[in-house]
């Protein structure tokens, strides 16, 4: 059986998501409120920075009507 060594894998830059709420909550789901809570999200025109991460693009997912997603390099 082969082992795999820590940190052996290639690693992509790190990359950070500003999302931005341009569309209202009201007459949304509880659900999709919960998801736009759970990332942060509270008025229209809110923005906020997360990891770029398969557990935030979910959540975009949910809510992609909602939002405007843009993607930045750091350092």
């Amino acid at each position: 059986m082969a082992v795999r060594k820590v940190g052996a894998a290639k690693r992509e830059p790190e990359r950070e998501l500003e999302i931005t709420l341009v569309r209202s909550l009201i007459g949304c789901s509880p659900a999709q409120r919960a998801v736009a809570s759970g990332l942060g999200l509270r008025k229209l025109n809110s923005r906020v920075i997360r990891q770029d991460s398969r557990e935030i693009w979910g959540m975009i997912g949910q809510i992609s009507h909602l939002v405007k997603v843009e993607t930045r390099e750091t350092k």
